[in-house]
């Protein structure tokens, strides 16, 4: 059987008492970096005085070896108590997981995924937008004209957006939000559990001003939901459907969902 355990974020505390009970019990544990999973096992044993089983084996699976490790499998390896576990946070989110799940489910293979510790959730929660409705956007794209129509494909999604982003383009990131969206409230997340964890709200303009001098650590970024757009009886698909230029279906498209027509057209160019 496999089973997807989510690890503390950042406060140890966090973790669940099923989540010690299934790590405690695993066989082999996959792990997104085996010397982080190792760690947080050796705390786990001093802290909570948690018994492991012994023999443990520890294998690396992670976005690097994903697609070549799963295509070695056999489904006699889950006979054994296997464990998947990423770094930090629920596994399939930003991080490895999802193609595990795919494997069990198309070779018949028993797998379960406990609940536990999540940024996105976390800081959705903490921004206090009221539009419920919420869209996990993950990264955007380092740089050029993907990053720049993934960015708009956020700014216009209609939703309560939530991204990540390093610390690396975190300014870059408030840079493009202020010159796109000036008056867009927006709320950071930094280092969520750990102990300077910081919540910022407002403006990406006044947010840069406070963040500037500290932008190291781990962000989640909440982007407010656009200002409603009156419903149309037309939608994205219908344009799509007719025999017209891309240009012409950019600006039309623009129309009912308030996108920047040529991130818009950048956009279908690649559909």
């Amino acid at each position: 059987m496999l089973t997807l355990v989510p690890t503390p974020i950042g406060n140890i505390g966090d973790i669940s008492l099923r989540a010690i009970e299934a790590l405690s019990g695993a066989d082999t544990l996959l792990c997104e970096d085996t010397r982080v999973t190792k760690k947080l096992i050796h705390i786990l044993k001093e802290r909570y005085q948690s018994v492991f089983k012994p023999e443990q084996n520890f294998l690396p699976l992670h976005s690097h070896n994903e697609k070549e490790f799963i295509s070695n499998l056999e489904p006699s390896f889950f006979e054994q108590n296997v464990i998947y576990v990423s770094d930090a946070g629920m596994p399939g989110i930003s991080d490895p997981g999802q193609a595990l799940v795919k494997y069990c489910q198309k070779n018949g293979v028993a797998y379960d995924v406990l609940p536990g510790a999540n940024a996105l959730l976390t800081a959705f929660v903490a921004s206090g937008f009221v539009e419920t409705k919420m869209l996990f956007w993950g990264f955007l794209p380092h740089k050029g004209k993907d990053r720049a129509a993934s960015l708009q494909g956020a700014l216009g999604s209609g939703f309560t957006t939530v991204l990540y982003e390093s610390p690396h383009r975190l300014e870059k990131l408030l840079d493009e939000l202020s010159l796109e969206e000036p008056t867009r409230e927006i709320f950071l997340a930094k280092e969520l559990t750990k102990k300077y964890q910081r919540y910022y709200f407002g403006t990406a303009l006044e947010i840069k001003q406070k963040v500037d001098a500290n932008l190291r650590g781990e962000w989640v970024v909440v982007i407010s939901a656009a200002e409603t757009q009156k419903p149309s009886a037309i939608s994205q698909n219908d344009i799509l459907e007719l025999d017209l230029p891309k240009k012409t279906q950019a600006k039309l498209i623009c129309k009912i969902t308030g996108e920047n027509t040529k991130a818009c057209y950048e956009r279908l160019l690649k559909l």
